[in-house]
Protein backbone atom coordinates (compact mmCIF):
# COMPACT_ATOMS: atom_id res chain seq x y z
CA UNK A 1 0.00 0.00 0.00
CA UNK A 2 1.18 3.53 -0.73
CA UNK A 3 2.68 5.51 2.13
CA UNK A 4 0.51 8.52 1.19
CA UNK A 5 -1.05 10.03 4.30
CA UNK A 6 -4.73 11.03 4.42
CA UNK A 7 -6.21 13.51 6.90
CA UNK A 8 -7.87 12.08 9.96
CA UNK A 9 -11.51 12.82 10.63
CA UNK A 10 -12.39 14.42 13.95
CA UNK A 11 -13.29 12.02 16.74
CA UNK A 12 -13.21 8.26 16.70
CA UNK A 13 -12.76 6.04 13.66
CA UNK A 14 -15.96 5.43 11.67
CA UNK A 15 -15.01 3.07 8.85
CA UNK A 16 -15.19 -0.66 9.58
CA UNK A 17 -11.86 -2.43 9.27
CA UNK A 18 -11.32 -5.58 7.23
CA UNK A 19 -10.25 -9.03 8.34
CA UNK A 20 -6.88 -8.46 6.69
CA UNK A 21 -6.35 -5.40 8.89
CA UNK A 22 -7.21 -7.40 12.01
CA UNK A 23 -4.75 -10.09 10.92
CA UNK A 24 -1.87 -7.63 10.44
CA UNK A 25 -2.76 -5.88 13.71
CA UNK A 26 -2.58 -9.21 15.52
CA UNK A 27 0.64 -10.14 13.74
CA UNK A 28 2.32 -6.89 14.81
CA UNK A 29 1.14 -7.38 18.41
CA UNK A 30 2.42 -10.94 18.30
CA UNK A 31 5.85 -9.88 17.09
CA UNK A 32 6.36 -7.03 19.55
CA UNK A 33 5.28 -9.11 22.53
CA UNK A 34 7.16 -12.23 21.42
CA UNK A 35 10.32 -10.12 21.47
CA UNK A 36 9.77 -8.45 24.85
CA UNK A 37 7.93 -11.19 26.80
CA UNK A 38 10.19 -14.11 25.92
CA UNK A 39 12.92 -12.69 28.21
CA UNK A 40 10.41 -12.09 31.02
CA UNK A 41 8.97 -15.59 30.96
CA UNK A 42 11.90 -17.73 29.84
CA UNK A 43 15.29 -16.45 28.72
CA UNK A 44 15.74 -13.99 31.60
CA UNK A 45 15.42 -16.83 34.14
CA UNK A 46 17.93 -18.97 32.23
CA UNK A 47 20.36 -16.05 31.95
CA UNK A 48 19.90 -15.40 35.69
CA UNK A 49 20.85 -18.99 36.46
CA UNK A 50 24.04 -18.54 34.43
CA UNK A 51 24.98 -15.35 36.27
CA UNK A 52 23.97 -16.50 39.79
CA UNK A 53 23.23 -20.24 40.02
CA UNK A 54 22.71 -20.01 43.79
CA UNK A 55 19.86 -17.49 43.72
CA UNK A 56 18.51 -16.74 40.23
CA UNK A 57 15.30 -15.27 41.70
CA UNK A 58 17.37 -12.45 43.20
CA UNK A 59 18.80 -11.59 39.77
CA UNK A 60 15.34 -11.58 38.16
CA UNK A 61 13.97 -9.52 41.04
CA UNK A 62 16.67 -6.88 40.60
CA UNK A 63 16.69 -6.67 36.79
CA UNK A 64 12.99 -6.58 35.90
CA UNK A 65 11.98 -3.60 38.08
CA UNK A 66 14.55 -1.30 36.46
CA UNK A 67 13.36 -2.20 32.99
CA UNK A 68 9.76 -1.72 34.05
CA UNK A 69 10.58 1.80 35.23
CA UNK A 70 11.91 2.48 31.73
CA UNK A 71 8.63 1.23 30.31
CA UNK A 72 6.70 3.35 32.78
CA UNK A 73 8.41 6.53 31.61
CA UNK A 74 8.77 5.80 27.90
CA UNK A 75 5.28 4.56 26.99
CA UNK A 76 3.35 7.81 27.61
CA UNK A 77 6.17 9.91 26.16
CA UNK A 78 6.30 7.92 22.92
CA UNK A 79 2.51 7.88 22.75
CA UNK A 80 2.42 11.69 23.03
CA UNK A 81 5.29 12.06 20.54
CA UNK A 82 3.47 9.92 18.01
CA UNK A 83 0.37 12.13 18.43
CA UNK A 84 2.57 15.12 17.49
CA UNK A 85 4.56 13.49 14.70
CA UNK A 86 3.85 14.81 11.21
CA UNK A 87 5.77 13.05 8.42
CA UNK A 88 4.99 11.94 4.89
CA UNK A 89 5.04 8.37 6.22
CA UNK A 90 2.48 9.08 8.95
CA UNK A 91 2.65 9.68 12.68
CA UNK A 92 2.77 6.10 14.01
CA UNK A 93 5.04 4.35 11.49
CA UNK A 94 8.33 6.03 12.51
CA UNK A 95 7.90 4.98 16.14
CA UNK A 96 6.78 1.46 15.26
CA UNK A 97 9.80 0.82 13.05
CA UNK A 98 12.36 2.63 15.19
CA UNK A 99 11.13 0.91 18.34
CA UNK A 100 11.20 -2.63 16.99
CA UNK A 101 14.66 -2.27 15.42
CA UNK A 102 15.96 -0.85 18.70
CA UNK A 103 14.42 -3.78 20.56
CA UNK A 104 16.26 -6.27 18.35
CA UNK A 105 19.55 -4.50 19.11
CA UNK A 106 18.79 -4.57 22.85
CA UNK A 107 18.03 -8.30 22.78
CA UNK A 108 21.36 -8.96 21.08
CA UNK A 109 23.02 -7.04 23.93
CA UNK A 110 21.15 -9.06 26.56
CA UNK A 111 22.24 -12.33 25.01
CA UNK A 112 25.90 -11.42 25.55
CA UNK A 113 25.52 -9.86 29.03
CA UNK A 114 27.86 -11.35 31.65
CA UNK A 115 27.04 -9.35 34.78
CA UNK A 116 23.90 -8.23 36.58
CA UNK A 117 24.73 -4.59 35.81
CA UNK A 118 25.04 -5.29 32.09
CA UNK A 119 21.81 -7.28 32.16
CA UNK A 120 20.01 -4.37 33.87
CA UNK A 121 21.27 -1.84 31.30
CA UNK A 122 20.39 -3.99 28.29
CA UNK A 123 16.94 -4.81 29.67
CA UNK A 124 16.24 -1.12 30.29
CA UNK A 125 17.14 -0.38 26.67
CA UNK A 126 14.84 -3.18 25.47
CA UNK A 127 11.91 -1.87 27.49
CA UNK A 128 12.28 1.67 26.20
CA UNK A 129 12.47 0.48 22.59
CA UNK A 130 9.56 -1.96 22.88
CA UNK A 131 7.35 0.70 24.42
CA UNK A 132 8.02 3.06 21.54
CA UNK A 133 6.64 0.37 19.23
CA UNK A 134 3.76 -0.81 21.43
CA UNK A 135 2.54 2.73 22.25
CA UNK A 136 2.39 3.54 18.54
CA UNK A 137 0.62 0.26 17.74
CA UNK A 138 -2.13 0.77 20.32
CA UNK A 139 -2.61 4.38 19.17
CA UNK A 140 -2.89 3.10 15.61
CA UNK A 141 -5.55 0.66 16.80
CA UNK A 142 -7.53 3.56 18.30
CA UNK A 143 -7.06 5.57 15.07
CA UNK A 144 -8.39 2.86 12.80
CA UNK A 145 -10.94 0.66 14.62
CA UNK A 146 -14.51 1.95 15.18
CA UNK A 147 -16.36 1.36 18.46
CA UNK A 148 -18.58 -1.38 17.01
CA UNK A 149 -15.53 -3.56 16.26
CA UNK A 150 -13.34 -2.82 19.25
CA UNK A 151 -14.35 -5.91 21.22
CA UNK A 152 -13.30 -8.21 18.39
CA UNK A 153 -10.16 -6.23 17.67
CA UNK A 154 -9.25 -6.27 21.37
CA UNK A 155 -9.71 -10.04 21.26
CA UNK A 156 -7.25 -10.21 18.37
CA UNK A 157 -4.70 -8.26 20.43
CA UNK A 158 -5.23 -10.50 23.46
CA UNK A 159 -4.87 -13.69 21.43
CA UNK A 160 -1.77 -12.40 19.64
CA UNK A 161 -0.10 -11.37 22.90
CA UNK A 162 -0.66 -14.74 24.51
CA UNK A 163 0.27 -16.74 21.43
CA UNK A 164 3.54 -14.80 21.51
CA UNK A 165 4.18 -16.09 25.03
CA UNK A 166 3.49 -19.63 23.85
CA UNK A 167 5.86 -19.18 20.92
CA UNK A 168 8.57 -17.92 23.26
CA UNK A 169 8.15 -20.88 25.60
CA UNK A 170 8.37 -23.42 22.79
CA UNK A 171 11.40 -21.66 21.37
CA UNK A 172 12.94 -22.13 24.82
CA UNK A 173 12.37 -25.88 24.61
CA UNK A 174 14.46 -26.06 21.44
CA UNK A 175 16.90 -23.18 22.00
CA UNK A 176 17.61 -23.34 25.73
CA UNK A 177 21.15 -24.54 25.00
CA UNK A 178 21.80 -21.55 22.69
CA UNK A 179 20.89 -18.48 24.70
CA UNK A 180 22.00 -16.03 22.00
CA UNK A 181 19.46 -17.43 19.55
CA UNK A 182 16.82 -17.58 22.29
CA UNK A 183 17.12 -13.81 22.65
CA UNK A 184 17.54 -12.98 18.94
CA UNK A 185 14.92 -15.11 17.18
CA UNK A 186 11.90 -13.42 18.87
CA UNK A 187 13.42 -10.04 17.99
CA UNK A 188 13.69 -10.95 14.31
CA UNK A 189 10.07 -12.11 14.36
CA UNK A 190 9.14 -8.74 15.85
CA UNK A 191 10.84 -6.79 13.08
CA UNK A 192 9.12 -8.84 10.34
CA UNK A 193 5.67 -8.48 11.90
CA UNK A 194 5.89 -4.71 12.36
CA UNK A 195 7.19 -4.20 8.82
CA UNK A 196 4.14 -6.09 7.50
CA UNK A 197 1.77 -3.94 9.58
CA UNK A 198 3.21 -0.57 8.57
CA UNK A 199 3.31 -1.64 4.91
CA UNK A 200 -0.43 -2.32 4.66
CA UNK A 201 -2.07 -0.06 7.28
CA UNK A 202 -3.26 3.52 6.85
CA UNK A 203 -1.49 6.00 9.10
CA UNK A 204 -3.68 9.07 9.08
CA UNK A 205 -2.33 12.45 10.16
CA UNK A 206 -4.59 15.19 11.58
CA UNK A 207 -4.75 18.39 9.58
CA UNK A 208 -4.22 20.49 12.72
CA UNK A 209 -0.67 20.27 14.09
CA UNK A 210 0.00 20.04 17.80
CA UNK A 211 2.57 22.28 19.52
CA UNK A 212 6.07 20.92 19.99
CA UNK A 213 6.59 19.13 23.26
CA UNK A 214 8.32 21.25 25.90
CA UNK A 215 9.21 20.23 29.44
CA UNK A 216 5.78 21.17 30.76
CA UNK A 217 4.06 19.18 28.02
CA UNK A 218 6.38 16.24 28.68
CA UNK A 219 5.44 16.27 32.36
CA UNK A 220 1.78 16.43 31.38
CA UNK A 221 2.11 13.19 29.39
CA UNK A 222 2.33 11.27 32.67
CA UNK A 223 -0.95 12.57 34.05
CA UNK A 224 -4.62 12.46 33.21
CA UNK A 225 -6.66 13.98 36.05
CA UNK A 226 -8.73 11.16 37.63
CA UNK A 227 -10.97 13.71 39.37
CA UNK A 228 -11.85 15.36 36.08
CA UNK A 229 -12.08 12.00 34.26
CA UNK A 230 -13.07 9.48 36.97
CA UNK A 231 -13.99 6.66 34.58
CA UNK A 232 -10.53 6.90 33.05
CA UNK A 233 -8.94 6.77 36.52
CA UNK A 234 -10.94 3.68 37.50
CA UNK A 235 -10.02 1.94 34.23
CA UNK A 236 -6.37 2.76 35.01
CA UNK A 237 -6.57 1.10 38.43
CA UNK A 238 -8.34 -1.94 37.04
CA UNK A 239 -5.56 -2.46 34.48
CA UNK A 240 -2.89 -1.89 37.14
CA UNK A 241 -4.31 -4.47 39.56
CA UNK A 242 -4.93 -7.32 37.10
CA UNK A 243 -1.48 -6.77 35.60
CA UNK A 244 0.12 -6.75 39.04
CA UNK A 245 -1.63 -10.01 39.94
CA UNK A 246 -0.47 -11.59 36.68
CA UNK A 247 3.18 -10.60 37.00
CA UNK A 248 3.37 -11.59 40.66
CA UNK A 249 3.10 -15.17 39.40
CA UNK A 250 4.51 -15.18 35.87
CA UNK A 251 7.75 -13.46 36.90
CA UNK A 252 8.59 -16.50 39.03
CA UNK A 253 6.67 -19.20 37.11
CA UNK A 254 9.70 -21.14 35.85
CA UNK A 255 11.29 -21.08 39.30
CA UNK A 256 7.89 -22.05 40.80
CA UNK A 257 7.88 -25.14 38.59
CA UNK A 258 11.25 -26.12 39.98
CA UNK A 259 10.88 -25.15 43.65
CA UNK A 260 7.17 -25.79 44.30
CA UNK A 261 6.51 -28.71 41.95
CA UNK A 262 10.01 -30.19 42.21
CA UNK A 263 10.87 -30.38 38.50
CA UNK A 264 14.33 -30.26 36.96
CA UNK A 265 14.96 -27.22 34.77
CA UNK A 266 14.50 -28.99 31.41
CA UNK A 267 11.32 -30.66 32.65
CA UNK A 268 10.11 -27.37 34.10
CA UNK A 269 10.66 -25.54 30.79
CA UNK A 270 8.76 -28.26 28.92
CA UNK A 271 5.89 -28.39 31.45
CA UNK A 272 5.63 -24.61 31.46
CA UNK A 273 5.38 -24.58 27.67
CA UNK A 274 2.70 -27.28 27.77
CA UNK A 275 0.76 -25.37 30.40
CA UNK A 276 0.87 -22.18 28.40
CA UNK A 277 -0.30 -24.14 25.35
CA UNK A 278 -3.42 -25.15 27.28
CA UNK A 279 -3.75 -21.57 28.55
CA UNK A 280 -3.56 -20.22 25.03
CA UNK A 281 -6.03 -22.71 23.54
CA UNK A 282 -8.56 -21.76 26.21
CA UNK A 283 -7.82 -18.09 25.56
CA UNK A 284 -8.36 -18.49 21.80
CA UNK A 285 -11.89 -19.75 22.40
CA UNK A 286 -12.87 -17.26 25.10
CA UNK A 287 -11.30 -14.21 23.42
CA UNK A 288 -13.35 -14.75 20.28
CA UNK A 289 -16.57 -15.46 22.18
CA UNK A 290 -16.01 -12.67 24.71
CA UNK A 291 -15.23 -10.01 22.11
CA UNK A 292 -18.12 -11.05 19.84
CA UNK A 293 -20.63 -11.22 22.68
CA UNK A 294 -19.47 -7.92 24.19
CA UNK A 295 -19.88 -6.15 20.82
CA UNK A 296 -23.26 -7.86 20.31
CA UNK A 297 -24.64 -6.86 23.72
CA UNK A 298 -22.89 -3.49 23.87
CA UNK A 299 -21.61 -4.28 27.37
CA UNK A 300 -18.06 -4.22 28.69
CA UNK A 301 -18.01 -4.01 32.51
CA UNK A 302 -19.63 -7.34 33.34
CA UNK A 303 -17.18 -9.20 31.10
CA UNK A 304 -14.11 -7.51 32.59
CA UNK A 305 -15.32 -8.08 36.17
CA UNK A 306 -16.28 -11.75 35.73
CA UNK A 307 -13.05 -12.56 33.91
CA UNK A 308 -10.87 -10.90 36.56
CA UNK A 309 -12.64 -12.80 39.36
CA UNK A 310 -12.18 -16.10 37.52
CA UNK A 311 -8.49 -15.33 37.02
CA UNK A 312 -8.16 -14.84 40.80
CA UNK A 313 -9.65 -18.31 41.37
CA UNK A 314 -6.98 -19.79 39.09
CA UNK A 315 -4.21 -18.14 41.10
CA UNK A 316 -5.56 -19.62 44.33
CA UNK A 317 -5.67 -23.08 42.73
CA UNK A 318 -1.99 -22.67 41.82
CA UNK A 319 -1.23 -21.82 45.44
CA UNK A 320 -2.24 -25.36 46.43
CA UNK A 321 -1.12 -27.25 43.32
CA UNK A 322 0.82 -30.41 44.14
CA UNK A 323 1.21 -31.84 40.65
CA UNK A 324 1.74 -30.77 37.06
CA UNK A 325 -1.83 -31.88 36.27
CA UNK A 326 -3.28 -29.34 38.72
CA UNK A 327 -0.96 -26.70 37.25
CA UNK A 328 -2.38 -27.48 33.79
CA UNK A 329 -5.96 -27.23 35.07
CA UNK A 330 -5.26 -23.81 36.61
CA UNK A 331 -3.62 -22.63 33.39
CA UNK A 332 -6.73 -23.60 31.39
CA UNK A 333 -8.98 -21.72 33.80
CA UNK A 334 -6.79 -18.60 33.79
CA UNK A 335 -6.43 -18.74 30.01
CA UNK A 336 -10.20 -18.78 29.59
CA UNK A 337 -10.54 -15.89 32.03
CA UNK A 338 -7.81 -13.78 30.47
CA UNK A 339 -9.19 -14.35 26.99
CA UNK A 340 -12.48 -12.73 28.01
CA UNK A 341 -10.66 -9.96 29.88
CA UNK A 342 -8.26 -9.17 27.06
CA UNK A 343 -10.99 -9.15 24.42
CA UNK A 344 -12.99 -6.47 26.24
CA UNK A 345 -10.63 -4.38 28.38
CA UNK A 346 -9.05 -2.42 25.52
CA UNK A 347 -12.52 -1.63 24.19
CA UNK A 348 -13.57 -0.41 27.63
CA UNK A 349 -10.43 1.68 27.99
CA UNK A 350 -10.71 3.40 24.60
CA UNK A 351 -14.36 4.22 25.37
CA UNK A 352 -13.33 6.29 28.42
CA UNK A 353 -10.44 8.21 26.81
CA UNK A 354 -10.70 11.96 27.50
CA UNK A 355 -9.62 12.98 23.98
CA UNK A 356 -10.19 10.50 21.09
CA UNK A 357 -8.16 12.73 18.73
CA UNK A 358 -5.03 12.29 20.86
CA UNK A 359 -5.26 8.63 21.90
CA UNK A 360 -1.50 8.12 22.04
CA UNK A 361 -1.02 10.32 25.08
CA UNK A 362 -3.87 8.91 27.21
CA UNK A 363 -3.25 5.33 26.12
CA UNK A 364 0.32 5.93 27.22
CA UNK A 365 -0.98 6.86 30.66
CA UNK A 366 -3.10 3.69 30.65
CA UNK A 367 -0.04 1.68 29.69
CA UNK A 368 1.72 3.03 32.74
CA UNK A 369 -0.78 0.83 34.59
CA UNK A 370 0.63 -2.10 32.63
CA UNK A 371 4.27 -1.12 33.00
CA UNK A 372 4.33 -0.08 36.65
CA UNK A 373 3.29 -3.53 37.96
CA UNK A 374 6.29 -5.01 36.18
CA UNK A 375 8.40 -2.88 38.50
CA UNK A 376 6.35 -3.56 41.62
CA UNK A 377 5.55 -7.26 41.13
CA UNK A 378 9.09 -8.73 41.31
CA UNK A 379 9.87 -6.97 44.60
CA UNK A 380 6.44 -7.62 46.12
CA UNK A 381 6.59 -11.23 44.96
CA UNK A 382 10.06 -11.71 46.40
CA UNK A 383 8.89 -10.22 49.70
CA UNK A 384 5.96 -12.66 49.92
CA UNK A 385 8.13 -15.58 48.82
CA UNK A 386 10.54 -14.85 51.66
CA UNK A 387 7.94 -14.83 54.45
CA UNK A 388 8.61 -17.90 56.60
CA UNK A 389 10.87 -19.42 53.97
CA UNK A 390 13.60 -21.77 55.14
CA UNK A 391 17.14 -21.73 53.79
CA UNK A 392 18.62 -19.36 51.22
CA UNK A 393 15.86 -19.72 48.63
CA UNK A 394 12.63 -17.73 48.94
CA UNK A 395 9.88 -20.27 48.23
CA UNK A 396 6.61 -19.36 50.00
CA UNK A 397 4.55 -19.78 46.84
CA UNK A 398 1.15 -20.25 48.60
CA UNK A 399 1.44 -16.78 50.14
CA UNK A 400 2.61 -15.28 46.84
CA UNK A 401 -0.33 -16.72 44.91
CA UNK A 402 -2.98 -15.93 47.52
CA UNK A 403 -1.66 -12.38 47.56
CA UNK A 404 -1.91 -12.20 43.76
CA UNK A 405 -5.48 -13.53 43.89
CA UNK A 406 -6.55 -10.88 46.40
CA UNK A 407 -4.99 -8.14 44.26
CA UNK A 408 -7.03 -9.37 41.28
CA UNK A 409 -10.26 -9.33 43.30
CA UNK A 410 -9.68 -5.70 44.26
CA UNK A 411 -9.37 -5.07 40.52
CA UNK A 412 -12.93 -6.37 40.14
CA UNK A 413 -14.28 -3.83 42.63
CA UNK A 414 -12.84 -0.75 40.95
CA UNK A 415 -14.74 -1.52 37.72
CA UNK A 416 -18.13 -1.15 39.42
CA UNK A 417 -18.27 2.69 39.66
CA UNK A 418 -17.47 3.30 35.96
CA UNK A 419 -20.45 5.14 34.44
CA UNK A 420 -19.58 5.91 30.85
CA UNK A 421 -19.46 2.25 29.83
CA UNK A 422 -22.16 -0.32 30.50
Amino acid sequence: MSSQVTPVLPGAAQTRVSRSYLFTLGFAQFGIFAAILAPIFVSMAIKAEQINPENPAAVVGSVLPVGALGALVSNPIFGALSDRTRTRWGRRRPWLLGGIVGLLAGLAWMGTAETVGELIASWLFCQVASNAASAALLASFADNVPEAQRGRASGVLAVAQNVSILAGLYLAVYLQTDLALLFLVPGVIGVVSVVVYVAVTRDRVPETPLPRMNLLEMAHTFWTNPLKFPDFGLAWWSRFLITLATYMFTTYRLIYMQDHLGLERSAAVAAQAQGVLYYTLALLVSAYLGGWLSDKLGRRKVFVMAATALFAVGLVILAHADSVAVFYAAEILMGFAYGVYGSVDNALTIAVLPDPEQPGKDLGVINMAQALPQSVAPGLGLLLLGVGASGARADNYPLLLWGAGIVALVGVLVILPIRKVR
